[in-house]
């Protein structure tokens, strides 16, 4: 890899994916060291025992509900940041099948963005399950078919010869996502609770290596703004962003 040809964008997602993945891990150890939940590694779980150690449960309380609260509002944030700046070279390096791809695929990651937001609304389980209930099935849900266009629009576009590249690995974790969303939810209605919330943990990892991968795009976006004296050549920050993405665009 070029250092000279790579743009500082591609630590968006990586940042997110690595501030994530630590942040829950934190918030994780805070709650086994608090007693509020079991730890992932013991065997079984006895009935009147502490709670199983699902994400959301690891999250339910303070201390560890202050981290937790943080780090899902920073993940929401930058995920949604990060979806949104590959449109305009989505758009102009292809035609307008996809945009036809790209569009469901940002609706799915909003939706699954505002699922973990509600997740936060209420502090987890203890003061409304349903909309607890109605925040995983977001998360989960539209996380996953968001994943499955995306993997599609990968190789639909094949940006710079490198669509196989990036989107055989999100094939495949799209598979292993999918997998563990079924074994989750099978799991909990069958209330083996121990073995669901380690698929959990799997699946949560799964999501944020899965938008890892977006760093290959990335470090070949290019955004500059353009100022101009005269107000009739003035050109906004988003119209800049435009244009700007789009120049690239020609010279890829």
């Amino acid at each position: 890899m070029d250092g000279k040809k790579c743009s500082v964008w591609m630590f968006l997602p990586l940042v997110f994916t690595l501030f994530t993945s630590a942040g829950l891990w934190i918030v994780y150890f805070i709650a086994v060291e608090d007693n509020k939940i079991i730890a992932l590694n013991v065997p079984e779980r006895k009935p009147g025992s502490k709670r199983p150690p699902y994400i959301s449960i690891a999250g339910d309380a303070p201390p560890a509900s202050c981290v937790f609260s943080q780090v899902m509002n920073m993940a929401a944030f930058l995920a949604v940041g990060g979806r949104s700046l590959p449109k305009q070279k989505h758009i102009s390096a292809s035609s307008v099948e996809v945009l036809g791809l790209w569009q469901p695929a940002m609706w799915m990651a909003l939706l699954c963005a505002a699922g973990g937001c509600s997740l936060l609304s209420l502090q987890g389980l203890s003061n409304d399950e349903e909309i607890h209930n109605v925040g995983t099935s977001l998360t989960f849900g539209f996380g996953t078919l968001a994943c499955w266009i995306q993997s599609a629009l990968t190789l639909k576009i094949n940006l710079k010869n490198e669509g196989r590249k990036a989107g055989i690995p999100r094939v495949a974790l799209s598979a292993g996502i999918t997998l563990c969303v079924v074994l989750y939810f099978i799991l909990m209605v069958q209330g083996i609770h121990m073995y669901a919330a380690r698929i959990q943990w799997g699946l949560v990892m799964c999501f944020l290596c899965y938008f890892g991968t977006f760093a290959v795009e990335f470090r070949h976006y290019r955004f500059e703004i353009v100022c101009s004296e005269y107000q009739e050549n003035f050109l906004s920050f988003s119209e800049s962003l435009s244009e700007a993405s789009e120049y690239q665009t020609d010279q890829v």
